[in-house]
């Protein structure tokens, strides 16, 4: 039985090499295309912290709207205090002594 003859190989070895360089190439171009790629991973919690801080900041100015609209068109006493359902102001009912 002959061997097989050199020439295939050598072809298969190139288009492989090539596929190869075209696959390095690609992988390459990608990550420098994708969008935190050049980032470095200190910075989002940098991100993070700037973002909760400014979401805080908002929290309080809307906490401090609704307590002054809150007093100006009720007769009732209300308080800021985070709400486990979303309520930026809660309601204060005093306590009345029992007769």
């Amino acid at each position: 039985m002959a061997a097989n003859p050199p020439g295939p190989d050598k072809n298969r070895a190139a288009i492989l090499a090539e596929l190869n360089k075209e696959k390095r190439r690609l992988l390459q171009s990608q990550s420098m295309n994708s969008p935190g790629a050049s980032i470095p991973l200190s910075r989002p919690a940098v991100n993070k912290e700037f973002r909760d801080q400014a979401e805080q900041q908002h929290i309080a100015a809307q906490q401090k709207a609704a307590l002054q609209h809150a007093h100006a068109h009720s007769s009732g006493f209300f308080i800021t205090q985070d709400s486990s359902f979303g309520n930026l102001i809660l309601p204060v009912l005093p306590r009345l002594e029992p007769e």
